[in-house]
């Protein structure tokens, strides 16, 4: 897949740490070599990821050896793991060194790569179907059995897709500030390997002085952040520091204030770099949309238009197709980036492309005259009020002006809003019983010590229920 890029930049950085580290593209070929070497053909590899020399690089070498690695977060819950491993049963795992997490008594290493390993799991190869290439997790929680099955030519082209209009080239410096486990924070490494740029890589978070400290002194040329990415930024007085050297930002990851995208827009705009505003879902391998710099202040709120080999289309609820601007209607999204559907048991791994290059996306949305598109808000994500059809993203996004600490669910004729701040239940129903016309009797508000989001910052509603203080 990315085998002849990788030779032909052999001499140049792969990846640089934070613990002054470098590891060149040659230094990937030979690790390629060598998974090839040790690994039985055609084998699921439960891959714990974090960003560091031996899982990225090991979760590429499986990749180009034809192996399927599932891609989980290092810390995951150990039952959780445990769990992942009956169902899917995989042949080998790719672990920090002496992790026994999976409930191995013991581990004998095939491969050793920096503080990695290469270990046997189960006993038997389960069946994979030939295009199968990637397994990742829907929503970053590994709670659920169901995984996205991604083909060698999803990550290819979505890999080429977002290096063709971010123009990304060789001289790059990406820093990573997600989860090498999340389809996002995976989707930077693959653009970017996709030119043979160096990625520069650290396990400090954004909120951490370290971070900012190496991202300085490696020139980091570019970030990427999820809505809460950049909130934490905004906390960090980010629009003053010194880093002379970063040329881009993008978001994507969920819906983000229109406010605060102005605002980085305008900051961006000051400083003579780019803000871009995606859109994507793991289901088609990351991204879906992109919002070109130069229409972000003209088109705010839009996600854009879709990549470089991708379409959309709009239909009604009996699927006839939307042609009209300004109309709202169901999301769909075709290129040859869309996955070939899900797993939920080792026997869907032999599974062929059931969405045959097509997604539907659980998004509403409208297309303005210009083609740019505009989210209204997921389809599970409407509840019916006393008769009008509500949209909890968008009572979500009032909540914030009260307080940004806050999210939202409902049943019909019910909102709950969740909050971490006491003394505000009054004046939130009044609020939005003010903004959308609701009687305030439509709102409940409840106090929680905190509001639950995975790794990469989205909000985990499910758990929010059980959350309440």
């Amino acid at each position: 897949m990315f085998s002849e890029i990788i030779k032909s930049y052999a001499d140049r950085i792969f990846i640089e740490t934070d613990k002054d580290e470098r590891f060149l593209y040659r230094d990937l070929d030979a690790c390629i070599a060598q998974m090839r070497l040790v690994l039985e053909p055609r084998t699921l590899v439960c891959c714990l990821a974090n960003n560091s020399i031996g899982s990225i690089a090991g979760y590429l070498a499986l990749m180009e050896a034809k192996a399927v690695p599932m891609l989980l977060d290092v810390d995951v819950d150990p039952a959780l793991l445990q769990g992942l491993l009956s169902h899917y049963e995989p042949r080998y795992l790719w672990q920090p060194k002496g992790c026994l997490a999976a409930g191995l008594d013991k581990a004998v290493a095939l491969f050793t790569l920096g503080d990695y390993e290469l270990v046997t799991y189960a006993s038997h190869v389960v069946p994979l179907h030939p295009d199968l290439g990637l397994l990742l997790s829907t929503s970053g929680s590994t709670g659920s059995p169901k995984l996205v099955r991604l083909s060698y030519r999803n990550v290819w082209a979505n890999a080429a897709s977002i290096a063709d209009y971010l123009g990304l080239t060789c001289d790059e410096r990406p820093i990573t500030t997600l989860p090498a486990h999340y389809s996002y924070g995976l989707s930077v490494i693959n653009s970017h390997v996709h030119v043979g740029a160096t990625i520069l890589v650290t396990n400090s978070s954004v909120m951490q002085r370290e971070f900012w400290t190496f991202a300085k002194a490696a020139r980091a040329s570019s970030i990427a952040g999820v809505p809460y990415t950049y909130e934490m930024l905004r906390r960090l007085r980010f629009f003053s520091m010194d880093l002379p050297d970063l040329r881009t930002m993008t978001q994507a990851g969920g819906k983000f204030a229109r406010e605060r995208i102005d605002e980085f827009v305008k900051f961006a705009k000051d400083q003579q770099k780019v803000f871009v505003v995606m859109y994507g879902q793991t289901e088609a391998t990351a991204r879906m949309s992109y919002l070109p710099f130069d229409k972000a202040e003209e088109k705010l709120g839009s996600v854009g238009v879709a990549i470089p080999g991708g379409e959309f289309l709009l239909v009604d609820d009996a699927g006839v197709s939307i042609v009209e601007a300004g109309v709202t209607g169901n999301l769909l999204y075709r290129g040859p980036n869309v996955s070939m559907g899900y797993a939920e048991c080792a026997q869907d791994l032999a599974l062929g492309d059931v969405r045959l290059g097509v997604l539907e996306t659980g998004d509403l949305a409208s297309r303005d005259a210009d083609g740019f598109y505009f989210l209204q808000g997921r389809t599970s994500r409407f509840v019916k009020v006393y008769g009008n059809r509500i949209g909890l993203d968008e009572v979500e996004s009032l909540a914030k002006q009260v307080t940004p600490d806050c999210a939202c669910t409902g049943v019909d004729d019910l909102i709950s809003v969740f909050v971490t701040e006491v003394g505000l239940r009054e004046p939130m129903r009044a609020f939005l019983a003010d903004k959308t016309g609701l009687n305030r009797r439509a709102f409940e508000v409840r106090v929680v010590q905190s509001i639950p989001k995975n790794s990469s910052g989205k909000i985990q509603y499910g758990s929010l229920s059980g959350a309440t203080q």
